[in-house]
């Protein structure tokens, strides 16, 4: 089987989206690295053997030494160098992903900076694991959404099959639905976005939402987007010379009286008082 590494141009896919993918079977000592990847990378090693230099999430280095059925996780930002041995250089497939339901997979999967060798209890899952990854690399020129498909069958067995699988802590998902709601927010504040909206971006119910922003900002969601807005139209006040109208509708209230309200709600005056006090002009 020959060398195959393919990039996956279509990355408009936001709850996972592939970057590239690839096959190789190595000659004995070669290597990788050190590098750092912007995304998660996962190779699984079909035949042979190596080992993966890794930094934890202590940036402290450590060696992993990995055979044909295992896999190694990589994460963003972690520098890693991995080679094959000498005698029995390995076989792998990888894929690079990432997306907003990334992270809370290798939750799941129990893989990490700290964790990040791949075994399985699930040579059935294991195998399926390893099939869907080669049907993407001998499958390069079907349609995005097909090959998505195969993207997300992988990382069900990954989560699946994981020695190290785990269920979920409650305060490690309100984290992750915590950083997915305010990315929503910073995306669509402008737009007349409700709570209820906000909550069925995570696919969670509204009051779990509430909750999970209470306990960590110690504001509803409701509060928080307000508080959002208005900072956003601070910054419009203070450094442009946009109409309160048209700043009003950047921040998502098509009505003026409606944003002038919630702006004094806020900051006690009326975003032209405020303006009036506070203009500093456009940077430089």
């Amino acid at each position: 089987m020959n060398d195959i590494f393919h990039v996956f141009h279509n990355q408009n896919f936001i709850d996972l989206c592939m970057y590239q993918f690839g096959y190789a079977q190595n000659d004995p000592l070669s290597s990788f690295g050190p590098h750092v990847r912007s995304h998660y990378l996962f190779h699984y090693v079909i035949s042979g053997a190596g080992k993966l230099q890794a930094t934890d999430s202590n940036g402290v280095d450590h060696t992993y030494h990995i055979r044909s059925g295992q896999g190694f996780l990589i994460v963003p930002e972690q520098i890693t160098t991995y080679t094959s041995t000498e005698d029995h250089p390995w076989e792998y497939t990888w894929i690079e992903f990432d997306g907003l339901h990334a992270k809370e997979a290798m939750l799941v999967a129990g893989l990490s900076a700290d964790n990040p060798v791949y075994r399985s209890d699930d040579k059935l899952l294991s195998s399926k694991l390893k099939d869907s990854m080669l049907y993407i690399c001998h499958h390069q020129d079907e349609t995005p959404f097909h090959l998505m498909s195969y993207l997300y069958m992988f990382l069900d067995c990954l989560m699946r099959s994981s020695a190290s699988k785990t269920t979920p802590k409650t305060e490690g998902m309100s984290s992750y639905y915590l950083e997915w709601a305010m990315t929503y927010i910073d995306q669509h504040f402008h737009t007349d976005i409700s709570v209820a909206d906000i909550a069925n971006s995570c696919q969670i119910h509204r009051n779990y939402l509430g909750k999970i922003f209470r306990e960590s900002l110690g504001v509803s969601p409701q509060e928080f987007l307000i508080n959002f807005r208005m900072k956003k139209a601070v910054q419009l006040l203070t450094a442009t010379k946009l109409s309160i109208k048209d700043i009003g509708n950047a921040v998502g209230y098509p009505n003026q009286l409606h944003f002038s309200r919630a702006f004094k709600n806020v900051y006690g005056m009326s975003p032209r008082d405020y303006r009036s006090k506070h203009y500093l002009g456009p940077p430089n």
